[in-house]
């Protein structure tokens, strides 16, 4: 990996690229500490200070940092993502967009019509994350987090506007990353916020209990990103023989490949969509007066905490890794493509056969990542178990400041690894490249 930075660096092409990655992520930064306006600064600190303040932790460490300052870039890029997500699950559901998705630049459509979606989600998600903020907000005397919101409809709609506005103006940093620069745009900005994050809460973790959370967080983070890089890179191997055609004097074809599936397929969006499921109760709560039902959701459902809370989002996790694989590897269409450039699998008759036998290996593979998956999210449940038992004081160790496990978080080290493997990738296919145009015109 070093050698590859190294190298990169010597080719002024390469080192441009990675220069302005540099540049658009301290924008990103800097941006992240840009207050929407109206903000109550000690109603947020108590905010955070409070017992609430554990999903809130989640939400900051993901947007890096923005979440705390309630910046204008506080819902980051998920509306860009979840958008994303429910064109990806409509598309072989609608004829219509499965038409447009297979036609020539159709893609380019489909991510026009994800941008598109991008607005009403953010938008929604600004006014429940705001609702949320307020209903966890107790005493102290406070007006909420920005008084006046909802009651002022021109503060509203300038609060509301503003948070719209920066989430795609963080969506068009990634961009401008993608094309500009090296990796995954989108994925490179939420990689810079957790990072970013990472050294002020292992400070605020090694507060309490040092030597026993250090050596917790070590242990978890060596094993996680060990099994995480396994599971990500395992693939199943399934043999195809392409058969022989004869075009006059001429053979075309033949010989023998394979198929890659992957173990984990889905990545790391069952995490994110399993986590806006299990908080949408809580969002629905913030959007009505405060009451007993309210009341009740907010506390299951808005704070991470409870074996029920833990329960029902590992199920969420493996159910959503099973359903974006079926849906992931229904697009792909391989049966059909086999089928027509002369593939088969041997010893599997080409179509519905074919396409029966991938789908029956995809789901027996897919129960070990889904299993990963889930154990990884519910990591810091197993966290506060062990904090219970074997420290003194357990109410204050069951808080995330006390969490190992949510120094990065689990799908904060899914997103880490996944986008380091995948950036180097990218680096060493732009050298290989570059070598390959310098032995050519040598």
């Amino acid at each position: 990996m070093l050698a590859a930075i190294q190298n990169a660096f010597r080719l002024p092409d390469i080192r441009r690229r990675i220069l302005y990655t540099i540049f658009i992520l301290v924008i990103y930064q800097l941006t992240a500490h840009v207050s929407v306006p109206g903000v109550d600064r000690d109603a947020l600190a108590e905010l955070f200070n409070s017992d609430a303040g554990g999903f809130l932790s989640v939400l900051d460490l993901l947007s890096g940092g923005a979440v705390s300052n309630f910046s204008i870039i506080a819902n980051g890029v998920y509306p860009y993502i979840t958008a994303s997500i429910i064109l990806q699950l409509l598309v072989p559901i609608i004829p219509s967009l499965e038409r447009i998705a297979r036609e020539p630049g159709g893609q380019q459509k489909i991510n026009q019509y994800t941008y598109y979606l991008a607005i009403p989600m953010a938008i929604l998600q600004s006014i429940g994350q705001i609702n949320i903020f307020n209903a966890s907000i107790t005493g102290g005397g406070f007006d909420g987090l920005i008084p006046g919101f909802g009651n002022d409809f021109w503060l509203t709609v300038a609060v509301v506007a503003t948070m719209t506005a920066g989430t795609m103006f963080a969506i068009w940093l990634g961009e401008l990353i993608s094309e500009q620069g090296i990796g995954n745009g989108i994925s490179i900005i939420i990689f810079a916020g957790i990072v970013a994050q990472a050294p002020a809460n292992l400070f605020r973790l090694l507060q309490n209990f040092f030597f026993y959370n250090l050596t917790l967080f070590v242990l978890i983070t060596f094993v996680t990103v060990l099994v995480i890089v396994l599971i990500q890179e395992g693939t199943r191997r399934i043999p195809v023989q392409y058969g022989k055609r004869v075009r006059g004097r001429k053979v075309y074809g033949g010989g023998q490949t394979f198929i890659p599936l992957r173990v984990n397929t889905a990545g790391m969006i069952p995490l994110i969509f399993a986590q806006s499921i299990i908080t949408f109760p809580a969002i629905i709560a913030g959007l009505f007066p405060s009451g007993s039902v309210g009341t009740y959701l907010q506390n299951n459902f808005g704070n991470a905490v409870g074996l029920p809370y833990w329960t029902i989002y590992f199920i969420l996790v493996v159910a959503f890794t099973y359903f974006y694989t079926d849906i992931t590897i229904q697009n792909q269409n391989l049966a059909e493509n086999l089928q027509k450039n002369g593939g088969f699998i041997p010893g599997i008759r080409p179509g519905a056969n074919t396409e029966a036998y991938i789908q029956r290996v995809v789901r027996r593979i897919t129960l070990i990542g889904a299993i990963f998956l889930g154990t990884v999210a519910v990591l810091p449940g197993f966290v506060q178990i062990l904090n219970d038992l074997f420290l003194e004081s357990g109410a204050a160790a069951s808080t995330f400041t006390n969490n190992a496990a949510m120094v990065i978080g689990p799908s904060g080290l899914i997103i880490v690894v996944g986008v380091v493997i995948d950036t180097m990738r990218q680096l060493e296919a732009q050298l290989m490249m570059r070598n390959y145009d310098g032995f050519m015109r040598n």
